[in-house]
């Protein structure tokens, strides 16, 4: 059995995750830690790289293929974008050379829609895309990628012709935390309130312009009628989410199935939420889509 091959990297905002593997994909050893690119621009993205490859004994010639915030403008090496309409080939042509290291590294870029009217950029969800459908592709594909910035991205036959980003993640945090319904979910341990969430999920849904009202909904809901923490959480995160939904699957054709590409609790609260609003669905694990898609850039990049 061979060795590693390559080192694959998904480094985000605030979280690292690294993967020794081989041609086959088999991960031979893995470090993850809180130092995404807010850090490591403080610490040199480098150093941070080195600390990682040297507590897993990785070999000084191993090349290293990254996705993700390290080829933002404020991250190691700008690796610029891919636009919209945009093959997925076309990120693995596109990956940019870190300089002045001794082993070769790149960085993929990520994608950007130049539409005045409805501008938008992602990075490192190109590379899950990538795991998730591979190259060959047919048809059309509508992707759901939940997160702190959760995009929904329309395919038609391995090209992006379009996606849209949504705070959602980030707005249940500002909420969650920075509202006075900071108070009605103190306390709240880790158990999903499965009828809170479906509910919250079906009205924002039937109603997204009224999200607002919703949230404060929850606050006079409690003071009135009482109920847990729990509820009280699960309904601020299946208004957002509902809203979410009723944008990003407003234009989905009927025959076309949802694949969720999402990890955790995210992943079964949206599956929950598509699941009740009768959507079919194809759920694929976040973690295993980008290693896959950064597996198939480092064979596109190495291999060929």
């Amino acid at each position: 059995m061979s060795g590693p091959s390559y080192v694959a990297v998904d480094w985000g905002t605030s979280s690292f995750r690294l993967w020794l593997m081989n041609a086959g994909g088999q991960v031979f050893g893995e470090r993850r830690s809180d130092e995404g690119m807010t850090a490591a621009a403080r610490t040199g993205f480098a150093s941070v790289l080195q600390s990682h490859l040297d507590a897993l004994g990785a070999p000084a010639n191993l090349p290293v293929v990254i996705c993700g915030m390290a080829g933002a403008r404020q991250g190691w090496v700008e690796a610029g974008y891919i636009d919209t309409p945009a093959h997925l080939s076309d990120v693995l042509k596109g990956a940019a050379v870190v300089s002045g290291q001794a082993r070769d590294i790149r960085i993929l870029p990520g994608i950007a829609q130049r539409d005045a009217a409805a501008p938008d950029v992602m990075r490192g969800e190109e590379t899950q895309l990538l795991g998730a459908l591979g190259l060959d592709v047919s048809g059309e594909a509508l992707v759901c990628l939940p997160g702190t910035h959760s995009k929904w991205v329309h395919l038609r036959g391995g090209t992006v012709e379009r996606f849209a980003t949504f705070m959602t993640g980030e707005l249940f945090s500002a909420v969650a935390r920075d509202t006075i319904l900071s108070h009605a979910i103190a306390g709240a341990d880790e158990a999903v309130d499965a009828d809170a969430f479906c509910s919250a999920v079906m009205e924002a849904f039937a109603t997204p312009a009224f999200s607002a009202n919703l949230l404060f909904r929850v606050r006079s809901r409690q003071l009135l009628f009482g109920g847990s923490a729990q509820a009280a959480r699960e309904t601020i995160s299946g208004t957002l989410i509902g809203a979410e939904l009723a944008a990003g699957l407003a234009e989905r054709e009927q025959a076309t199935p949802v694949t969720l590409i999402a990890s955790g609790r995210l992943q079964r609260l949206y599956q929950i939420a598509l699941q009740r609003l009768s959507i079919p669905l194809n759920v694929m694990d976040a973690e295993e889509a980008v290693r896959r898609g950064l597996a198939g850039a480092a064979a596109a990049i190495w291999e060929n």
